[in-house]
């Protein structure tokens, strides 16, 4: 079946569900979901009632989608994302980002947990992503081009729109809440890198290393969407602690989610 084919029937599903008007697409990644919560008038539809919606498969992502108001704005949030880890696609793993566009949101929120590679970084730091590097091996535009979808080469010089990264700032200041900048490196996961990895990460330009984001960037770029990106730095990367784990991952946006939900509303109160 053709993508636009199918994105007719899944928009239509989630249309009569009772979803209109969408200004901002939010994709909440790992212990970041609670966000969603806070969605007023929501309407939530599980993924696995949406055609063509595979289910999240990562502890700390719930696996629904969760529509309504938040700080004025019309959201619809993805409470738990797709990752290429699974063995879902490159298609699928961006495919709810095609839904945000065909459903007519302008911009993407995109959020994540992840390890922290720039030396001045801490647990619990916030950082607003300015720039990534695709280190998955992988394009989720790779084969035939739809040109109603997007350019053949789409350029990714301002993937992170740049005035949506000064109003986050606003906000940041505005909280008193120290927001970091940075690149984050899209690794493939899903083990944890190693600390060579890591070194070469460091040298490359990476601020942060994560297993996300990246391929929904290059399709949100792809669908003409602006986005605004920000990371939970969660742990240090490899050679910087002791160990890493997923459990780390979700106690400390456990810790951090009520400056990072903060933060978010915010932003969009800006927007």
């Amino acid at each position: 079946m053709k993508l636009n084919e199918m994105l007719q029937e899944t928009t239509a599903f989630i249309k009569s569900k009772g979803v209109g008007t969408i200004d901002f697409g939010m994709i909440l990644g790992s212990g970041l979901g609670e966000l969603a919560e806070e969605i007023e008038e929501a309407i939530v539809i599980p993924y696995d009632k949406i055609p063509f919606f595979p289910t999240s498969t990562v502890v700390g992502h719930a696996g629904q989608l969760v529509y309504g108001t938040l700080s004025g704005k019309k959201v619809l949030a993805m409470q738990g994302r797709f990752h290429f880890y699974e063995g879902h696609s490159m298609q699928t793993v961006t495919y709810p980002v095609r839904v945000m566009a065909a459903l007519g949101a302008h911009s993407v929120v995109v959020t994540n947990a992840c390890g922290g590679v720039n030396e001045s970084f801490a647990p619990g730091d916030l950082m607003l992503i300015t720039d990534h590097i695709n280190f998955t091996g992988q394009n989720p535009l790779i084969g035939p081009n739809d040109e109603e979808m997007g350019p053949r080469f789409p350029d990714m010089s301002e993937a992170y729109t740049k005035a949506y990264r000064e109003m986050a700032k606003a906000a940041a200041t505005s909280l008193d809440v120290e927001l970091k900048e940075g690149v984050y490196m899209g690794y493939s996961g899903p083990t944890y890198e190693t600390p060579a990895e890591i070194r070469m990460s460091r040298v490359m330009g990476a601020d942060a290393v994560g297993m996300s984001t990246v391929p929904e960037v290059i399709v949100a770029a792809h669908s003409g969407l602006k986005v605004l990106g920000i990371s939970c730095i969660t742990n240090l990367a490899a050679g910087m602690q002791a160990n890493l784990n997923h459990e780390e991952v979700v106690e400390t946006t456990e810790r951090v989610k009520q400056t990072f939900k903060s933060l978010i509303k915010e932003t969009l109160s800006l927007l």
